[in-house]
């Protein structure tokens, strides 16, 4: 490896030990180096903060009234059991009151560990500042946590809706230089307001600059960022001060200060002046009397910017009292009535068994789950499912499929349905996460399904594992954690921002509706087929990445990247990354293709593109638009 400072750095193509070999490859990145260290060490016991009433014994709220040393205790208490739990049970949200925490003598250092949420309460990002820090650091994997040090596997943590005046304060040089949020798909920054440093999306002191595979950012004000290894990103509707550097695909959609995309892909920057379709996540705040509610923002078109930089966030305030709050054990039977009822429904952090189906279906309910609570499915059941009503919210859940096949995860609305969500009040999907495999064997047919039109996907990871617990070998995989699509969208008008699909045995994402906008697409082609011949759509070696369907007239997609590593069997091929009807109406814009070490993607798509194979590790195959104009 050679460093060149304010130059680019090469990690060469030889792999890390330990999970998700298939990211380790060349790459190369640009910044500033400086000294390198390890991070602080986890602090002492925490006290035991009670919980509020109501919120269940994983949620803890602070006051700034609490002394600085004993909150840092608590989030360090927390950031030990996690940091390394990574197929657990164990889910925690960190809630701050309205008010300041951690001073210049004694900033509060926050560290984020596995199925972690730290959240502002305040009406507006401002209003709860934390003088420190609160990030996230490369992971560790060998020799008892000392060695193969990189973010590949640092998924599942939220942090939203605060201010973070960096401090540096009692870190050494290295550490000092950024705020470092190094993670890869599962993650999201929003509402933040970030002064005093730099933000790092990756971490260059733990072990030098390593691999990481983010990202999402979205209604954030920012200072200049460090993209530095980031594989792929999408910051939505922020402001920036500046931004160095892309690997392969970075995406800015209606972000104030973004860089242009002149000279794709050199820098590979796909850049909207507006986003689309927008709507950000429902979020928690504590009123001036300390009541609990829940904002939920309206949607907007052809957005720019944070939505709060006018002030309060457009939309309208539910009182926690309008919501069913649920603890993992409540029965489905329970919640389901509740909902029926016309109340909202809050799930706090834990896994929840469902062994039938959660069903949403009167319009602009909302379903927000804190703390990355997880719904599990039994007995092949279809954890939730959306009716066709307009303005439904699914934010903040993440649903595993179960050991007994389900036919799908999560369905909004019929087949064939009346389709009666709208443009002006779409059912949205906010940081909801799928996952088959991992901690248990998975198995489903579709893991989301979309049939309702107009329907705002903002911020998705659809995974079927690439590696876990289950204690299978590779090729076991392949027919015990069974996946077949990641994801249907038969309805028009839908419009997914930010879609990172991985894995599947299949198709990983079809998309047969009409009018459909997708805002940076991220996949990598199932790691674990054995042989050609498990690997084949009909007479054609393999399926691609991202399929839209042959009698589509409209489709756009910007921002695209389908990746390939065939570790169990290298010589299998794949035609293409890309394919869609070849139709003026179906364009993409900036696409590409990548061999992550094993097995080859012959072309890009429909034929256009040269192979994506073992001659070029690391190195992209860009198409920057089809039809070419």
């Amino acid at each position: 490896m050679t460093t060149h400072r304010h130059g680019r750095l090469h990690l060469g193509a030889g792999r890390p030990g330990g999970r998700r070999l298939g990211r380790s490859l060349a790459l190369s990145l640009a910044f500033t180096v400086t000294a390198a260290m390890t991070g602080p060490a986890a602090g002492a016991a925490p006290p035991a903060p009670a919980a509020p009433p109501g919120l269940g014994p994983n949620v803890t709220v602070f006051d700034p009234g609490m002394p600085v040393a004993d909150i840092q205790a608590a989030l360090d208490a927390a950031y030990t059991r996690q940091v390394d739990d990574e197929m657990g049970t164990a889910r925690h949200a960190f809630l701050f009151k309205p008010g300041t925490y951690g001073t210049a003598e004694h900033p509060l250092q926050v560290k984020l560990g596995y199925y972690t949420e730290v959240s502002g309460l305040g009406a507006a990002p401002t209003d709860v500042v934390i003088n420190g820090k609160v990030e996230v650091y490369n992971r560790c994997l060998e020799n008892g946590g000392t060695s193969n040090c990189l973010a590949l596997v640092n998924f599942w943590r939220t942090l939203s809706n605060l201010t973070v005046n960096v401090n540096p304060a009692g870190q050494d040089g290295c550490r000092g230089s950024a705020n470092f949020w190094a993670v890869s798909q599962a993650v999201s920054l929003r509402r933040l307001n970030i002064t005093g440093a730099n933000l790092s999306l990756m971490d260059y002191c733990t072990a030098g600059p390593q691999y990481a595979s983010g990202g999402f950012i979205a209604d954030s004000r920012l200072p200049f960022v460090v993209s530095g290894s980031q594989q792929q990103w999408i910051t939505r509707n922020s402001e920036v001060g500046g931004w160095s550097n892309g690997v392969w695909n970075q995406v800015f959609s209606g972000v104030v200060g973004a860089p242009t995309e002149a000279g794709f892909p050199n820098p590979p920057y796909t850049t909207l002046d507006t986003t689309p379709v927008s709507r950000e996540k429902p979020y928690l705040f504590v009123d001036g009397k300390g009541r609990y509610q829940v904002r939920v923002p309206s949607a907007r078109r052809n957005s720019r910017g944070v939505s709060w930089a006018g002030g309060q966030t457009a939309g309208y305030t539910l009182p926690l009292s309008d919501f069913f709050v649920a603890r993992p054990g409540d029965s489905v039977r329970r919640i389901n009535r509740e909902l029926a009822r016309g109340r909202h429904l809050l799930l706090t952090p834990g896994v929840y068994d469902i062994a039938r189906t959660i069903e949403v279906k009167r319009p602009d309910t909302v379903v927000l789950g804190i703390g990355h609570a997880t719904l599990t499915a039994v007995g092949g059941a279809v954890p939730l499912t959306v009716a066709d009503v307009p303005g439904a919210i699914i934010a903040g859940v993440t649903i595993d499929a179960g050991s007994q096949e389900s036919p799908v995860l999560l369905r909004v609305g019929r087949r064939g349905g009346h389709g009666w969500s709208t443009v002006a009040d779409p059912a949205t999907l906010s940081d909801v996460y799928f996952r088959v495999g991992g901690p248990h064997i998975g198995k489903v047919d579709t893991a989301l399904e979309v049939n309702s039109d107009n329907v705002l996907i903002d911020h998705t990871w659809v995974w079927r594992a690439d590696h876990g617990v289950e204690g299978l070998t590779d090729t076991q995989r392949w027919h015990t954690n069974t996946g077949r699509t990641g994801v249907v969208v038969n309805g028009d008008n839908v419009t997914a921002t930010g879609l990172f699909v991985e894995h599947f045995q299949r198709y990983n994402t079809v998309w047969n509706g009409e009018q459909g906008t997708t805002v940076l697409y991220q996949n990598e082609l199932p790691y674990d087929p054995p042989t050609q011949a498990d690997w084949m759509n009909g007479g054609v070696e393999g399926y691609a990445g991202y399929k839209v369907g042959d009698r589509v007239k409209t489709h756009r997609l910007y921002g695209g990247g389908v990746y390939v590593f065939n570790q169990n069997n290298p010589s299998i091929h794949t035609e293409n990354g890309f394919e869609v009807p070849a139709t003026p109406g179906v364009k993409l814009h900036h696409i590409m293709t990548v061999n992550l070490s094993a097995g080859t993607i012959d072309h890009v798509v429909n034929g256009v593109g040269g192979p994506a194979d073992t001659t070029k590790i690391g190195q992209p195959v860009y198409v920057t638009d089809y039809p070419a104009p």
